[in-house]
């Protein structure tokens, strides 16, 4: 069962006309798009985005109970194409919860867990595309250091770029548990409550998935895609995703730099976005009763007049 995070701290930030459109560019099993489909009015409209074939069998079945969900197969990337095929010219609010959903990592057929036995997989989309297992297969060692190093901030990836392709020549690295053994044979410093192949699977599922050029490709369409007022809120669980979202509305809010000595007259100094609020963290008692909260971060952008 997937818990949303930050639920209650998210649709305060991100709803504004409660007839207006809205977007779940993260539907997963459709927690954030539930709560607040019930703030909504009954003339209200939501489209619901998700790269997983499950998770979208799971939103087609919301929205034939509910008019006001549209359904759209594919990643948040994709967002003017789908407004354009809605005829939707802006909207009131954009929510992204990014990262692995729970069911992802706990079904094992899915190969997102280095504690479960499974397929080495990790496509979010797991009906097209390659997998991890085909990607370690053919990898060069020198692009699979950089992977390593830029998507898991991993210290030790030389090392351990090196006995994978190492393993890989004797035979195939096939399941989680296999990859997941020879990371921790290979990672000289364990790090305290922290298994060794942690940074390693986030890598490559971030690579294998394409999740930070998304999430670029999303940021530099976002401001176009938002009526007057309408919101962004971005739930990020790693460092690497905050970054990008934390400086993007930092700088979507200040403007063009002008030289020093150049007049500036009323709102040039201005950017498209107004920063909502600080960064908000989930509480100590949500970690408690979900500690995959703990890394959480919530921050909201408003689209100026």
């Amino acid at each position: 069962m997937h818990e949303s995070v930050l639920l209650e701290e998210s649709l305060q930030g991100l709803v504004g006309p409660l007839s207006g459109r809205y977007v779940d560019g993260t539907f997963g099993r459709g927690g954030h798009t539930r709560a607040l489909l019930a703030l909504l009015n009954d003339d209200a409209a939501v489209l619901v985005m998700d790269k997983d074939p499950q998770a979208i069998e799971v939103a087609q079945a919301l929205a034939a109970e509910d008019g006001r969900v549209s359904v759209y197969h594919g990643s948040f990337a994709d967002l003017p194409d789908a407004l354009r095929q809605l005829g939707w010219a802006g909207v009131d609010g954009v929510l992204l919860d990014l990262g692995v959903s729970s069911p992802q990592l706990d079904q094992d057929e899915r190969g997102f867990s280095f504690q479960r036995q499974g397929p080495l997989d990790m496509r979010m989309d797991n009906s097209s595309g390659q997998t991890v297992a085909e990607y370690l297969q053919g990898v060069s060692e020198t692009d699979l250091i950089s992977v390593l190093r830029d998507y898991g901030e991993e210290r030790f990836a030389r090392r351990i770029a090196a006995a994978i392709v190492k393993a890989r020549a004797d035979s195939p690295i096939t399941t989680t548990l296999q990859l997941a053994e020879l990371v921790k044979a290979a990672h000289p410093r364990w790090e305290k409550h922290k298994h060794p192949a942690t940074r390693t699977f986030q890598a490559l599922r971030i690579a294998i998935n394409r999740e930070l050029e998304d999430l670029d490709v999303l940021l530099d369409v976002v401001v176009d895609c938002l009526s007057p007022s309408g919101r962004l809120a971005v739930i990020s669980f790693h460092s690497l995703e905050d970054r990008k979202v934390k400086q993007f509305m930092r700088k979507a809010s200040q403007g063009p730099k002008v030289p020093r000595g150049v007049p500036v007259q009323g709102d040039t100094m201005r950017g498209p976005l107004a920063l909502v609020g600080k960064a908000i963290k989930p509480s100590e008692r949500e970690v408690q009763a979900n500690v995959r909260a703990r890394s959480a971060v919530l921050r909201i952008a408003e689209r100026r007049q």
